[in-house]
């Protein structure tokens, strides 16, 4: 069934032209995802298909029995609203019902209970519990962290069981175990609550994600919407395809540019007048120049040298709100150390760098500092920036020429184009940026200023992908060290060498996927274990019900002998051992060690055959 259709869409804000003639169709239990640089429209497009805004040209079409849910990037709500005000805030039909009827429309009894709408605050309770919003549902909004209220608004968006969900960024502020969840959740196109397929269209930078979840990509590129089959890895294989073509396309074209600009350059007696057309049509050419690719130079900046102490954790002890964060925890750096620090919301991953960096003294141990340690802290809490002044004249103040690697020298002005800000963005008023753009400009200020050692939290936050790749790259050829915390698991996977896994603060060596492949198999453990313990009490009981054999009751006699011989022996063994005399060759040791293995063995199966004989 036909969920939606977009046709012949455009969009312009303020005077800029977002996207023209988009254009597809999708059905119940397809996945949408919408990929794009910022300021590509990602984000207006949610909301034109949420209704909250309304297209310049062309028509969105949506069935009348879908209803659609929309979870914006930022969590609103008013002063003094709690959770459970929350979910009412809702522009849902049912929520809209349920709220009436509270209001004194009792009228509405029968259609809700047709409906099964009592169960919505159910569903809305399960799921905060789920993801690890264990409070009241008269808890006031205002006293969550960033990550629960959007935890909030994830539970809300699903207990109303919409037929469309529109998601702009749902990963942002979410630690991990709360992205994985969410992905079991979304990953299949039928709700588990059991009412149907149900259609989704998001938002995100998060590439696994885009990977786990969609059937289908939308590129908003240079005001085009180009779609491709499949999730992320099938779009990187799809668009290199397109750029290679687009690219032989533009090579054709400068070349028969240049064979024309010849002929235009010859001189008047080559240019009459029945060659206007052809003068036309060099003009169209020129406008159909394009570079098919930005340039994505590989760039890294030179930093500080780095001394032979750079920094020292040792014994460091902390807690926050009457909870232990650390304890007794050691580290020391070595140049060229990637790490990654992982763990839900609340763990301490913030705290520890701001111990690392001297911003926030332990109550136990020592910070110890080298001196040539340089940090480049790129903290998402603290970002103080001039709004009076522009991009181009805050970077400016820093520094005037920026050192990316020994051959390569840029301005601040093409510093700014690398990380995203095309020059129409330079000489605009800090204040006029969002907050996102505001975000990657103070991630390049930390950059700039040529430490040798970058400290990020949650720097992915508000990228487009492309950023983030460009930002991969530079921690890549970086050659201080790096220490991000991050939900992000493939900016992890791409950056990091090494994880510190909060709360408990264990070092984990290898990248995030080496750590939750380690997870998978410890979790499976047990169940194999029980199936084991299970399939043999199974074995036992049918024999018992049948009997021993005349075999094992043979079996049972020489291996109760051979345990009391092997016995015998070991306590021998032991007692050479105790008396002091040298095994120069080792071979009682050998013994020794055969003996306990077989014995192990053997007391397993006598056990078996004695509840046989029994």
């Amino acid at each position: 069934m036909n969920a939606l259709s977009v046709f012949n869409v455009a969009k312009s804000v303020k005077d800029e032209n977002l996207f023209s003639d988009v254009n597809f169709g999708l059905e119940i239990g397809e996945h949408l995802g919408i990929i794009g640089k910022n300021g590509a429209g990602k984000s207006t497009f949610l909301k034109l298909l949420a209704g909250q805004l309304e297209p310049d040209e062309g028509e969105i079409t949506i069935n009348n029995s879908c209803r659609v849910a929309f979870l914006e990037q930022d969590v609103r709500f008013p002063e003094n609203c709690d959770l459970a005000g929350f979910l009412r805030l809702s522009q849902d039909p049912h929520v809209r019902m349920l709220c009436d009827y509270e209001n004194g429309d009792h009228t509405l009894m029968d259609r809700i209970e047709a409906l099964g709408i009592w169960d919505i605050e159910t569903r809305y309770r399960r799921y905060l519990s789920e993801l690890g919003v264990d409070r009241p549902l008269d808890t006031k909004m205002a006293v969550l962290s960033g990550g629960m209220q959007k935890k909030a608004a994830i539970a809300r968006i699903l207990a109303i069981e919409p037929n469309i969900l529109l998601l702009d960024e749902p990963t942002n502020h979410l630690d991990i175990p709360a992205i994985e969840w969410l992905e079991t959740q979304l990953s299949s196109s039928t709700a588990n609550t059991g009412t149907g397929a149900f259609t989704i269209i998001l938002v995100t930078h998060d590439r696994y994600f885009l990977d786990s979840i969609c059937t289908k990509i939308m590129e908003i590129d240079r005001r085009q919407a180009y779609f491709y089959e499949g999730g992320y890895t099938k779009f990187l294989e799809g668009r290199e395809e397109r750029i290679n073509a687009l690219q032989k396309e533009q090579d054709r074209l400068a070349t028969i540019l240049r064979r024309e600009l010849e002929w235009l350059h010859r001189g008047p007696k080559a240019r009459t007048g029945k060659d206007s057309g052809r003068k036309q049509r060099i003009q169209e050419m020129l406008g159909q120049q394009t570079r098919a690719e930005e340039e994505t130079r590989a760039f890294s900046s030179i930093s500080r040298r780095m001394g032979k102490k750079i920094l020292e954790l040792k014994g460091i002890g902390m807690s926050r709100g009457g909870r232990q964060i650390l304890k007794d925890f050691n580290l020391e750096f070595v140049k060229g150390q990637r790490f990654g620090v992982i763990g839900e919301n609340g763990s301490g991953k913030s705290t520890l760098l701001e111990i690392m960096t001297g911003n926030l003294q332990p109550e136990s141990g020592e910070v110890d500092t080298g001196v040539n340690t340089v940090f480049g802290y790129y903290d998402q809490t603290s970002i103080n920036l001039p709004l009076d002044k522009t991009p181009l004249e805050f970077l400016s103040d820093i520094s005037e020429l920026i050192v990316l690697s020994a051959d390569y020298v840029v301005t601040p002005a093409r510093f700014l184009e690398l990380f995203g800000f095309p020059s129409s963005f330079h000489r605009l008023p800090i204040r006029v940026l969002s907050g996102g753009e505001r975000r990657r400009l103070y991630l390049l200020s930390t950059l700039v200023r040529n430490p040798n050692f970058l400290v990020l939290d949650e720097p992915t936050n508000d990228l487009d992908i492309d950023t983030l790749r460009r930002l991969e790259q530079y921690i890549l050829d970086f050659n201080g060290c790096v220490i991000s915390v991050s939900h992000d698991r493939a900016f992890l996977d791409r950056t990091c060498t090494e994880l510190i896994v909060m709360p408990e603060a264990r070092r984990f060596e290898g990248s995030y996927s080496d750590y939750h492949e380690e997870q998978l198999r410890l979790k499976a453990a047990p169940k194999i274990d029980d199936q084991k313990k299970t399939l043999q009490t199974t074995r036992v009981r049918e024999r018992q019900k049948k009997g021993p054999s005349f075999k094992e009751k043979r079996e049972f006699e020489e291996l109760s002998s051979t345990i009391e011989a092997l016995e015998t022996e070991q306590k021998e063994l032991e007692a050479f051992f105790s008396s002091g005399e040298a095994d120069i060759t080792g071979e009682k040791q050998r013994r020794y060690k055969e003996i306990a293995e077989t014995l192990e063995s053997s007391y397993i199966r006598w056990e078996e055959l004695a509840e046989l004989m029994s």
